[in-house]
């Protein structure tokens, strides 16, 4: 007969195990991307706080799926989380117009439509990092994640405390 607690009982180690501090202490790319209006911005005219990293894309399902999470993590840790989701999208008219469809209203339409990030990074969709106050990076998870759940929010923790 099978264990029926089984799955429960795997689904933290799981979780845990997408998490990958092997650039732990690496220090933020300085690579240029486009806020909202289309200014460029640099990761770095975030620091003063922790920032969380969701690079994503329009087309990829696990992101899609992820985004209201990052949204609801968006506006309840606003005061102590930065929270930038940067489109990977090679169409970046198509940002926008997803966050409003979706009702997205927490996240802004950060676009980098050179790919800087994934390729740079060699990084896959979705990729999320968690950098600290001063700009060092503490953790990656590549996958799709609850993002307002309380495995993030524990891992989200380790910037703050």
């Amino acid at each position: 007969m099978p264990d029926v607690t089984a799955p429960a009982n795997n689904a933290a180690p799981e979780a845990a195990a997408k998490v990958d501090r092997s650039h732990k202490g690496e220090a933020m790319p300085t690579y240029q991307f486009q806020d909202g209006a289309g200014k460029t911005v640099t990761l770095a005219d975030f620091r003063g706080k922790p920032v969380l990293v969701n690079l994503w894309a329009t087309w990829c399902a696990p992101c899609v799926r992820e985004m209201p999470t990052l949204d609801t993590l968006a506006a309840r840790d606003k005061a102590s989380l930065h929270v930038l989701t940067v489109s990977q999208d090679m169409e970046p008219a198509k940002v926008q117009p997803f966050l409003t469809e979706r009702k997205l209203a927490n996240l802004v339409a950060y676009r980098d439509a050179d790919l800087k990030f994934s390729t740079g990074m060699n990084a896959s969709l979705p990729t999320t990092i968690l950098y600290d106050a001063s700009g060092k990076e503490l953790w990656r998870v590549t996958g799709g994640m609850d993002w307002a759940g309380a495995e993030a929010a524990k891992l989200i923790g380790e910037a703050k405390g």
